[in-house]
């Protein structure tokens, strides 16, 4: 891995997995990154779930992916990550990337909140498949505070290890909160 950046160590993990044909979730769409990533990798036979609650997200996604002339095998959904059960059947998801916070250059007021993505968490884990993943990018310091990174990962670390395999990292040495990486893996 060349680029030691969290996005880019993120989809390095999101590479090794999502195949051809996949159905994948970007939890949090926020400018489409993501939702680009998994629909080059799921092709045109996968299709890709992107939610965001900020019509800003859904404009900024769509314009990318047109821009990229991405395969149309995605959805960009305008409503919460907490009802992601509702567009996806139970089992069937191979992979769910979550990036927790506000979206990048939109309004800081309008960010993930605890109840709301603990609920996203819980929905996914019923909607992945054995063997599938979970992404998660925390975000927390300045604006997002560190309400909601400790809410997660208290969450995260109850999950059942007969289930859930959960890897959580830090950039160690790095100033000012940066961004923490958890991989979680259905056994």
């Amino acid at each position: 891995m060349m680029n030691y950046q969290i996005t880019q160590w993120c989809a390095h993990f999101i590479t090794e997995h999502v195949k051809e044909g996949d159905l994948c979730i970007d939890a949090t769409m926020g400018n489409g990154n993501d939702t680009l990533l998994l629909s080059r990798l799921c092709g045109e036979k996968g299709h890709v779930l992107a939610f965001d609650i900020q019509e800003l997200a859904l404009a900024h996604t769509r314009e990318r992916l047109e821009k990229e002339n991405a395969a149309h095998n995605y959805e960009l959904i305008l409503d919460s990550h907490a009802n992601m059960g509702n567009y996806a059947a139970p089992m069937s998801v191979s992979c769910i990337v979550f990036n927790f916070g506000y979206l990048p250059g939109g309004d800081h007021s309008l960010a993930t909140r605890p109840d709301s993505s603990i609920l996203a968490l819980q929905a996914s884990l019923g909607l992945l498949k054995k063997g599938g993943i979970l992404m998660l990018c925390i975000y927390s310091g300045g604006d997002s505070g560190f309400e909601e990174r400790d809410a997660l990962l208290s969450w995260l670390k109850k999950l059942d290890s007969r289930k859930y395999l959960v890897i959580k990292t830090e950039y160690y040495n790095r100033p000012n909160n940066p961004p923490m990486p958890v991989l979680v893996v259905k056994q």
